[in-house]
């Protein structure tokens, strides 16, 4: 089961432009959440719900981009942009065209692909004067982007480097998560850089897949591409059934799967993943599911997950999410207690 959830700041970030109260209280019902919610600075809300209030605020505003650009994105136009892309036959080419359609539809924010010393650049051009709507904006086209480009190559895209030209909001801790752990602030541009050899993959999907992908969407969108039949996917399975201290090395593992170390790191590499990659992924999410849902202390989660030294950890956990373990723990409980008491006072 999914385990991932999303930070309240882009539940109140997404229902902004209804402004009518009773607007707001309609889609929040449509999504099943609770209006206490927004008052909680550390809730945070499973990925399903978030996609259904996506899809609850589009219909209300008849707008995919839930009222951010001055240009409504009218229901249905992601669909059309995204079954002109699945014909094109390379990353570079379907991305160029995407960035056109959005060029037509958009009128204050939109984005231009360069490429230099092997690293593919996307400079995000933002002129929403609103502050709080131009971040919301800028994540929301960043995260469009970066899903589709993931689902066209049927493996992860990994951001390299993300520079914002506006100070950190107060859920920038988010961002290590969503984009990656080199972050940058008040920077001079917005951009996100990746290994320009992606832009050579070839397309991998076709009009099944396209349904899958829109009816799964947006989930399928802001939770990136994850290919549940893939080589990596193999690997998770066969790790969470073992305690991390006793996790196989690569040769080991590449036994048990009936092939060369050599063969099964490239098998990973097209995945767009190294081993040591994937076991640090799969530490991340073990760690945040333990130490949101159990009372193990740190120190036993640490030790669960393989590290001789809590100190190591430490620095593993921060680099993760941008925060401590203690801390992270706390946001999870407040939104646990926040939910309960919305809870309460629904059913009262």
């Amino acid at each position: 089961m999914d385990k991932s959830t999303i930070s309240n700041a882009f539940v109140r970030s997404a229902v902004a432009a209804l402004r009518d109260p009773q607007r707001v209280s309609r889609v929040l019902a449509a999504a099943g959440l609770s209006p206490e919610l927004l008052e909680a600075s550390h809730a945070r809300v499973p990925a399903e719900r978030f996609s259904a209030l996506w899809l609850a605020v589009a219909q209300e505003l008849d707008d995919e981009f839930l009222g951010s650009d001055s240009r409504r994105m009218k229901v249905g136009t992601f669909g059309v942009l995204c079954r002109g892309l699945i014909h094109m036959r390379r990353l570079d080419r379907a991305l160029q065209q995407f960035l056109r359609g959005f060029a037509v539809i958009f009128d204050d924010i939109g984005a231009q692909l360069s490429v230099d010393a092997g690293e593919a650049r996307l400079r995000i051009a933002n002129r929403i004067g609103d502050p709080p709507t131009r971040v919301f904006a800028t994540e929301l086209f960043i995260v469009i982007l970066h899903g589709v480009m993931c689902w066209l190559v049927g493996r992860r895209v990994p951001f390299l480097h993300a520079s914002f030209d506006f100070p950190a909001p107060p859920h920038s801790v988010e961002y290590h998560v969503m984009f990656c752990s080199d972050l940058r602030f008040s920077a001079a541009t917005t951009e996100v850089t990746f290994d320009a050899r992606y832009l050579q993959c070839r397309l991998v999907q076709d009009e099944a897949g396209l349904k899958r992908f829109l009816r799964e969407a947006p989930q399928s969108v802001f939770m990136k591409f994850k290919n549940t039949d893939g080589w990596a996917a193999r690997v998770r399975r066969r790790l969470r059934k073992t305690n991390g201290e006793n996790w196989p090395t690569l040769e080991a593992i590449a036994e048990e799967l009936k092939v060369t170390p050599s063969t099964f790191r490239r098998r990973l590499e097209a995945e767009g993943l190294s081993y040591r990659e994937l076991k640090d992924g799969l530490r991340r999410d073990m760690a945040i599911d333990l130490l949101c849902h159990s009372s193990l202390s740190i120190e036993n989660i640490a030790s669960g997950l393989g590290y001789q030294e809590v100190s190591a950890f430490y620095r593993a956990f921060r680099h993760w999410t941008g925060t401590r373990p203690g801390s992270y723990r706390q946001s999870a409980l407040d939104n646990t207690e926040t939910s309960a008491d919305g809870d309460g006072a629904a059913r009262g």
